[in-house]
Parts: structure tokens; sequence; C-alpha cells
């Protein structure tokens, strides 16, 4: 048995160790009860294979780097992000991933969050050509593609923006981010070791007039044993007038 360190507050997951590619996904989403998802997320890691040597859409050098690393890491937060999603109280909430890259995270929650509505927000074309053939291959109704720079999209729109491996948490980033949130809306950050994390948030805070309000929680990634958290940050509530 292989043991996989849980959340502060939550027991440890327990996961019979991998034999096979094969069973990998299965087994990790199984973790997640997300598994009833598995056939559609087989499909969307064949096409990132099949496209990934002419686009260079995301680092792996094997199908089960992939799966734990990306799928798994992506939907490892799906349960938290639904949480805050749902205290947002948005019906249907509207979720930008933003720097979609391969579709990392906004496609395999997509595929697991069927009553959400995901923007993937890329600007380079020939990765959003594939988010398009990819999201049309899948039949993810509840996902489109805006092609351009996070800079320049449309401000207000969404009750989430979530990113991964895409840019550290400094104050132009964030604020560029948090243009694009509905009042009340937030944005959830994949990150790795706490201690970078925690300076990373210190940085922002300092260099902020007024510091967004930051959660991190740390994160069960199935398989997995380099740490991995969830950073929520939140515009701080404006002071009432006198």
């Amino acid at each position: 048995m292989e043991r996989i360190s849980g959340r502060q507050g939550y027991a440890p997951l327990y996961l019979r160790s991998p034999a096979t590619p094969d069973n990998l996904l299965y087994d990790g989403l199984k973790a997640l009860s997300l598994e009833a998802f598995a056939p559609r997320l087989e499909a969307y890691l064949d096409e990132i294979e099949k496209f990934n040597p002419l686009y260079a859409l995301v680092k792996f050098s094997a199908r089960s780097e992939l799966i734990i690393k990306h799928i798994l890491d992506s939907l490892a937060a799906l349960a938290l992000l639904r949480g805050e999603l749902c205290r947002a109280g948005a019906n249907p909430p509207r979720v930008a991933d933003a720097g979609s890259g391969a579709g990392l995270p906004g496609i395999p929650l997509a595929i697991c969050m069927p009553g959400c509505q995901f923007t993937l927000i890329e600007r380079m074309a020939r990765r959003a050509g594939f988010l398009r053939n990819v999201t049309a291959a899948l039949g993810l109704r509840n996902a489109e593609v805006e092609e351009g720079e996070i800079k320049k999209a449309r401000a207000d729109r969404f009750d989430a923006v979530v990113f991964r491996a895409l840019h550290p948490l400094e104050p132009t980033f964030t604020r560029m981010l948090f243009r694009l949130c509905r009042e009340g809306g937030f944005l959830a950050a994949w990150k790795g070791r706490h201690d970078k994390t925690r300076e990373e948030i210190r940085g922002l805070q300092s260099g902020c007039d007024s510091a967004p309000n930051a959660a991190i929680i740390p994160l069960t990634v199935p398989f997995l044993e380099d740490p991995r958290c969830l950073v929520f940050l939140r515009r701080p509530l404006p002071k009432p007038t006198p």
C-alpha cells in the first residue's frame, strides 16, 4: 500500500500502487470519486499525446507522468473549487482558465463539472486551435475557447479565475486577473511547496495597497509525493463609507 498524505483535518488516502499505466487514471480518479469521467479523460489524454509533438503543449516523458502530474493534479482541487463556487451562489458559475495551454486545469475541470461554464483563455494561436479541436472532439458544451492575451480579455465576467504553472503571484499579475472577476469573484492558483507559496503571498501582500485575502490549502494528488497546494485569493471587502 502507498500512503499519500491528506489535507490537514482529513484522513490520509491509502492507494494501491498502480501496476500499469492502464489502471493508473482509473485508480487515481476513483480516489477522487471521479471515476465516472474516466472515458472522456482517456480521450483527452489521447488528444494531448497525439498533438503534443506538433504543438509543444505540455512537458511530460510518459503517459503516467501526464496522468499524475497534470490530470490528477488538476482534479485534486475540484472539491475545494466547487465548494467556493457554491458559496459564491452563481448559477451557473462561470470560470476562466487563464493561460490554458493544453487545457490544464480547465478541460479536466469542465469534464468533471458539467454544471459550470468554462472559458479557456490562450494567447498562442496553435494552442488555441488545439483547444478548439479538443473541446469539439470531446463534445464539451460547457467550455469555450478565447484566443488572445489575458490583459485584453473583457473584464467583470467570471466567478473564478483558475491558473496553473502560469506565473508567480505578484501585484501586477493578480490585478490583471482580478479585473476579469465579477464582484465577489476569486482567484484559484495551483502551487507547489508551501514555504515558497507563503513567500510569494507575503511579497504579494506587501506590494499591494489593498492586499488580497489569501488561503493556502494543501492538496492530495493520488500517486504524487511532491507537495502541492491550492491558493484562494479574494479582494478585501471595501471599507464602509462613513
